[in-house]
């Protein structure tokens, strides 16, 4: 393989032999149907609807848009579907390239996977080898990438899906590069835009990108080969100029951060199998799921409300509090990005689901009141290095404690597939007939064997509920 990033990306997306082990394609699987079950609610949400309001006004197309009847073009298409998979913060997470993974590659190879008539084997071949090159690009950009602003699911997200788009047309090695080049010049987002419609989007946004970087390589549009690194490239931009430096001073390679690209190994370890997902239970930034879980079990062993409870105390990752920046959300958006409201609505009701980010249940009296309860401290270590701490005080004296370093959902605690399902019914439920759901699982069970993916498009293209 060359050192050049570019060149050694597309020559193993364009050489790979769809030969994934069972366990991949398992996992591919999942994360299709984790994708489609969380795009029906985001569908109904205003960021959804205003983005396809806009670009159905720039013509039709043959790609099905979630909740809506009218079809336009596959990257208009990708763009809305992926920001409805994103809305609710309810999508998973991908540690390697500390991005929203699914809700890019899935729409971006739905709707390209429509126009092209291609099968769900097909998509699940590109799934998995746009994940790898998402996860290398991340690996060799993260963690400051990331812990300085960029929103990774917008910027790795863009060149993961454009690796994606480009196995799924079947691009030779320059294609293929020329893809990933493209696609850096549409890769953009910051962390800024947490708590409003331009975050989800952001999602959409990469799922277009790689649509579009993948179709203008196949037209033969030229494209740099120096953007991944060097003196312009992603790691000096993306980065930093500090950027040797950071690197060469690296000691802790969590998730395989090591602010290099890997050129010689790209395929080895798959890691989709090797690093997995979280899978997330509640529908709040990920980062916030550490101390849900810790204190759902504390409440569990020892039987106690929020009417017992004299003083609930949190120590977690310093980047971990960078994500939730809301310390007093007054909107169901900002209350994604909020360790006290989504600790609060565990200790005042045992459960943080769906119908807790409208605006007025972010104002419930009883929910704001255990914020005077709360006291969070800020350690500066990595998260692999430091588990959130949940301390209790009760009021009769006894003192509570726990620590969690992964949350239910990821790699140590995975979901098994009757929980993928759960899931799919909470996310169905007043949004789809029971006809509508049964159906659209009864596609989602056969993907990997479905002839033309646009067979579970077509379940998307209907009208979808919003829940008041």
């Amino acid at each position: 393989m060359t050192a050049n990033p570019l060149i050694a990306f597309g020559t193993w997306l364009a050489e790979t032999p769809n030969l994934w082990p069972d366990e991949a394609r398992d996992w591919a699987h999942r994360e299709f149907v984790d994708t489609v079950a969380v795009i029906i609610p985001g569908a109904a949400e205003p960021v959804a609807c205003k983005a396809f309001n806009v670009v159905s006004d720039w013509g039709t197309g043959p790609c099905a848009v979630a909740g809506q009847s009218k079809r336009v073009a596959a990257p208009w298409a990708a763009l809305v579907n992926g920001a409805a998979g994103h809305a609710l913060d309810f999508d998973d997470n991908f540690d390697p390239s500390k991005t929203h993974p699914s809700t890019v590659l899935v729409p971006a190879l739905m709707a390209l996977g429509e126009q092209e008539r291609k099968s769900g084997s097909d998509c699940i071949d590109a799934y998995i080898a746009g994940l790898q090159i998402m996860g290398r690009v991340g690996q060799g950009l993260n963690p400051p990438h990331r812990n300085r602003g960029w929103h990774a699911t917008s910027t790795v997200g863009a060149v993961g899906a454009a690796a994606a788009c480009a196995r799924l047309l079947k691009l030779d090695a320059d294609g293929c590069a020329r893809a990933l080049s493209l696609s850096t010049s549409m890769a953009a987002g910051f962390m800024s835009q947490f708590g409003t419609m331009a975050k989800p989007l952001h999602a959409g946004l990469a799922a277009k990108a790689g649509i579009m970087a993948a179709s203008l390589a196949r037209e033969g549009m030229s494209a740099g080969m120096g953007v991944m690194e060097g003196r312009t490239g992603m790691q000096k931009l993306m980065v930093g100029p500090d950027y040797e430096e950071l690197r060469d001073s690296l000691t802790n390679f969590e998730h395989g951060h090591s602010l290099r690209y890997e050129t010689e190994s790209i395929g080895e370890p798959l890691l989709i199998t090797e690093h997995k997902f979280r899978v997330k239970r509640f529908p709040s930034c990920g980062v916030s799921h550490r101390a849900m879980d810790g204190l759902l079990d504390l409440m569990a062993e020892h039987d106690f409300g929020k009417d017992d409870v004299e003083k609930l105390k949190i120590r977690l990752p310093q980047l971990h509090q960078n994500n939730l920046m809301h310390h007093d959300p007054k909107t169901g958006l900002e209350a994604k990005f909020s360790q006290e409201y989504t600790i609060a609505c565990i200790l005042v009701q045992g459960t943080c689901g769906l119908d807790d980010f409208t605006d007025a249940a972010v104002m419930r009296p009883e929910i704001r009141e255990v914020y005077d309860l709360l006291d969070l401290e800020t350690v500066d270590l990595p998260e692999s290095q430091f588990p959130t701490e949940v301390t209790v005080t009760l009021k009769d004296g006894r003192v509570l404690e726990t620590a969690v370093g992964l949350p239910r959902g990821s790699k140590e605690a995975p979901f098994m597939w009757d929980e993928y399902w759960l899931k799919f019914d909470q996310c169905c439920r007043g949004h789809l007939s029971e006809t509508q759901a049964k159906d659209l699982r009864d596609t989602l069970e056969r993907l990997p064997d479905l002839v033309y993916i646009a067979d579970l498009a077509e379940h998307l293209a209907t009208p979808i509920s919003r829940v008041a």
